[in-house]
């Protein structure tokens, strides 16, 4: 039996109580460790809408493409 929602991976969630996480997440969103964890307080561990809290659209570290806005 197949479900309406897509599984959550654990690479689409922000561990906050790992320092190499928090790390390579805030490198991801290039803002300050410290930010990424009050988005996370803010709007919870998925990464995609903490992402969207922060203004960045990619989700993922590594998500293999650039989704930045054009520098035009």
């Amino acid at each position: 039996m197949s479900s309406d929602k897509p599984a959550i991976r654990e690479s689409d969630r922000i561990d906050v109580t790992h320092d190499y996480a928090m790390c390579a997440w805030a490198r991801h969103f290039n803002v300050s460790e410290k930010e990424v964890r009050e988005a996370v307080a803010a709007v919870g561990d998925r990464a995609v809408r903490v992402g969207e809290h922060l203004g960045r659209g990619r989700s993922r570290p590594g998500a293999g493409h650039s989704e930045r806005p054009s520098s035009r």
